[in-house]
């Protein structure tokens, strides 16, 4: 359960970032009409192709996180009828629903729905964080302290799984870089009414009821499964919080009942949400300057709502292979999603850099980090997506210092505002 802790280093750091970046994103946003990432990209440094490079590498990072929502609501439904709905089945409902309501409504709703929701899970994920420790051991300080002399090696990072302290730390920097470069981010940052809202969002990111809230009762949970299942190794992680409140505390049908229908309600509104962003970003920044070229608005409505099913449809696929772990298929994400950091701080802070340096530094990078992810082992045993980004970076730099002087190329004509 340590290397869990990476989640709260990460949280902790994304906030600078939003700090650094979302005012500006959402100054350039609101004077040139942006709608997604891939618009600021493409406008800044005159190039459609680096549009396209940006959308293309935003999909297939959403594809893996829509992932994790419908796999996660699968699990939901295997449990929640004690295996009478088994998990394609139960991620197959979860891809109908996600997909049926994007396509049918778009996103209104959702951010009221969210609120509700995440009031709920923050109530119940505290009352089963304190409630499952204090019928097990006797309250959670007791419970720290059996696992502390029954099982120490799971209180110390990176703890007792084979996650290294080169790949505990380099996972950190990865998330905490890459997550502020997700596409349905940048939609909200151009939909702030100042960036001094951004900032103060900022300062309380780290508290933010879905994450930090939501995620320290989580971890009290984990960490009472460790003793109980100390005979019995689970397939998967993350089975654990589900076999703990529907087989081992002993709670009512009710709570039971509320714990699934509130996790799954949550599940299907963050897949929504995902579900529509990628479709819009694969709509109008790939497909729009290419095979929708001059296509209606009607038409792209059309296409961005097809779009939903079809990448849905992946994202179920991907689920029925069955991930050991939805976390490390997020930090797979996170080192895709990561390489677009150069091309973005270019168009908003350095205007020098040429749109051939970043577009080779993020062809180069992603192309590494697929290879090291899928193919090679990551040297040292760290992130992959840390030896891209440096390698990213490092051809961003070589291209700039052989190029020809920033005053003959188009792209630094255009100067962010």
């Amino acid at each position: 359960m340590a290397p869990s802790f990476y989640i709260l280093a990460y949280l902790s750091l994304v906030p600078i970032t939003i700090w650094a970046l979302g005012p500006r994103v959402a100054k350039l946003g609101r004077e040139r009409g942006y709608l997604t990432q891939g618009d600021m990209i493409a406008d800044h440094y005159r190039s459609k192709p680096l549009g396209i490079l940006a959308g293309v590498i935003g999909v297939l990072a959403l594809v893996p996180y829509l992932t994790i929502q419908i796999a996660g609501a699968g699990l939901l439904f295997q449990a929640a009828t004690d295996g009478l709905v088994p998990f394609w089945l139960g991620a197959l409902l979860a891809f109908l629903v996600v997909a049926a309501y994007v396509f049918a409504s778009g996103l209104s709703g959702i951010g009221w729905t969210n609120l509700m929701q995440g009031i709920m899970m923050i109530a119940i994920a505290w009352f089963l964080g304190l409630t499952i420790p204090e019928r097990l051991y006797g309250g959670v300080g007791e419970m720290f302290a059996q696992l502390q002399q029954a099982a120490p090696e799971y209180l110390t990072m990176p703890g007792a799984t084979d996650m290294s302290w080169g790949y505990f730390s380099t996972a950190v920097l990865v998330s905490a870089f890459g997550g502020a470069m997700w596409p349905h981010l940048f939609m909200k940052f151009y939909s702030a009414d100042s960036g001094e809202s951004l900032r103060k969002v900022s300062v309380f990111y780290p508290l933010y009821p879905l994450y930090a809230y939501l995620l320290v009762p989580l971890l009290f949970i984990g960490f009472a499964g460790i003793l109980v299942f100390a005979d019995e190794p689970l397939a998967r992680a993350d089975t654990v919080l589900l076999r703990m409140v529907m087989d081992v505390a002993n709670f009512s049908p009710w709570v039971i009942g509320l714990m699934l229908s509130g996790a799954l309600a949550a599940a299907m509104s963050t897949g929504a949400n995902l579900a529509h962003t990628a479709a819009v970003v694969l709509v109008r920044d790939v497909f729009g300057p290419t095979v929708m070229k001059g296509a209606s608005e009607k038409a792209s409505v059309s296409a961005t709502r097809w779009s939903v099913l079809g990448l849905s449809l992946i994202a179920y696929l991907f689920a029925l292979i069955n991930p050991a772990s939805l976390v490390m298929l997020l930090l797979g994400a996170y080192g895709l999603l990561v390489q677009l950091f150069p091309m973005v701080i270019g168009a908003l802070f350095f205007p020098r850099l040429r749109r051939a340096s970043v577009m080779f530094g993020a062809l180069i990078g992603s192309l590494a980090y697929l290879l090291m992810e899928f193919i090679w082992s990551s040297p040292l045993g760290w992130h992959a997506g840390v030896w891209a980004i440096l390698l990213n970076l490092l051809v961003v730099a070589v291209s700039q210092h052989f190029s020809q002087p920033a005053s003959r190329d188009p792209s630094a004509a255009r100067q962010p505002s």
